[in-house]
């Protein structure tokens, strides 16, 4: 959805995640000459305010029917794309808990783009509810917005769960060091290639693996079942999980 007008707010374009169930606010910047927190903040306000306009506009493009309750508001996103940020705006997504991304666009020869997202430049434990106290649009935004964070969605593991999962991780980042990871509310997502390459969901005794689209199989040979998004899907316990074959699962799901 483009040139999406709410109020008094010309959006450039409006996404939908459909592995959230959320929209994603995002603005194209040429100019260096704003900021980040008070227009994130804004448009994350504008979207919590006037959900009926949002389900509106989904269900015209998408011929729903779908009400508010469809929806996961508390997931909401803005990503801001401009061909460069100031240290200054750098500095200002350096909470863990920010619902706002940073997006560097390079455009190459012979019609290439690339998309980077920007990274804080030291990994932060800071959260935004420091500074929220003062502002009444940031506090009243998080009080529905969160950010999940990988401790949280491990909390509630056992260890031996906790220590397969990082396992998994480190392979996953020696198959390919260029993916990127997002935290989601119960699972941790893995991209590559702008693809989602695996989704990793902790449980209490449990992992649940969901792989890349396409056709793999187990140890046994046997083909995995369809899951999530009907992409293949390994439930593993504690005492199940093979890392070897999930490795060879990963290069499989690399590939495709």
């Amino acid at each position: 959805m483009t040139e999406f007008t709410v109020d008094k707010f010309r959006i450039d374009t409006v996404s939908f995640d459909r592995e959230t169930n959320s929209f994603i606010i995002i603005e194209y910047k040429k100019s260096q000459n704003f900021s980040v927190i008070d227009q994130g903040y804004a448009y994350l306000s504008l979207i919590l305010n006037r959900k009926a306009d949002f389900v509106l506009k989904f269900n015209e493009v998408f011929g729903k029917s779908e009400n508010k309750k469809f929806f996961d508001w508390s997931q909401s996103r803005v990503i801001f794309v401009s061909p460069s940020f100031t240290d200054f705006q750098i500095q200002a997504i350096n909470f863990k808990d920010l619902p706002i991304e940073l997006w560097e666009v390079k455009a190459y020869e012979n019609n290439i783009v690339r998309y980077n997202p920007i990274k804080s430049k030291q990994s932060s434990l800071a959260t935004i509810s420091t500074i929220s106290k003062p502002n009444k649009t940031i506090s009243s935004v998080n009080k529905e917005i969160v950010v999940y964070t990988e401790g949280q969605l491990l909390d509630c593991s056992s260890q031996n769960i906790i220590e397969a999962y990082h396992a998994i991780k480190e392979i996953v980042y020696q198959i390919n060091s260029d993916v990127e990871e997002k935290i989601k509310k119960t699972m941790i997502s893995y991209y590559a290639d702008g693809k989602g390459l695996l989704w990793v969901s902790p449980q209490k005794n449990k992992l649940v693996l969901y792989f890349r689209k396409g056709i793999y199989k187990d140890k046994n040979g046997i083909e995995l079942p369809p899951g999530w998004g009907n992409c293949p899907e390994l439930r593993l316990s504690s005492d199940e999980i093979n890392l070897y074959s999930i490795k060879k699962l990963v290069k499989s799901a690399n590939s495709y």
